[in-house]
């Protein structure tokens, strides 16, 4: 139980180093993006604030248990991907914006970063999975029980995300929001 519990932790840093990679990324992003003109100042400040707020929502490893505060966590990262993801799209809208390579660079690795994230919470669902069967099988229950080996949460998809998402390429026409 104690290398599985240790797995888990693992997994859970390699989470943890994900994220961190991509809110290191952002700062250098949102300068880029601000030094295109009339750029939308709603999807940038929307950015920051919620990276600041990610930055301060820690999860300790001990935490890994706690549903609800796993729950908090986990919505508010999903925030900064839908605000990342919104801004990314906002900027296709600018030419010369679309042209500067450290946009480009920048909006690459941010990709890069999100894939990597998806194979990290991958990793840790899956050590999850194995000490939550081992925690929860007879007899290794009793024991973990008795020595307080509880069952760790999953990460689970962002609530709407069964739902196939409307795209639309007509940057032509302005739509009412």
């Amino acid at each position: 139980m104690v290398q599985l519990d240790e797995k888990v932790n693992q997994a859970w840093a390699q989470v943890e180093n994900q994220y961190q990679r991509r809110a290191d990324l952002i700062p250098n992003l949102i300068k880029t993006v601000q030094g295109a003109a009339d750029f939308e100042k709603g999807v940038l400040t929307e950015v920051t604030e919620l990276r600041s707020r990610v930055g301060q929502m820690k999860l300790s490893a001990d935490d890994l248990s706690d549903e609800e505060k796993f729950k908090k966590f986990q919505e508010a990262q999903d925030k900064l991907s839908g605000a990342l993801s919104r801004l990314l799209l906002v900027a296709e809208n600018y030419p010369q914006l679309k042209a500067n390579e450290s946009f480009l660079a920048l909006q690459t690795q941010l990709e890069g970063t999100e894939n990597r994230i998806a194979v990290e919470r991958k990793k840790f669902n899956e050590a999850v999975q194995e000490y939550n069967t081992k925690v929860r099988s007879f007899p290794t229950l009793i024991f973990a029980k008795l020595f307080g080996f509880k069952e760790k949460q999953y990460f689970k998809s962002q609530t709407g995300s069964d739902k196939v998402p409307d795209v639309n390429f007509d940057f032509d026409k302005k739509k009412d929001k």
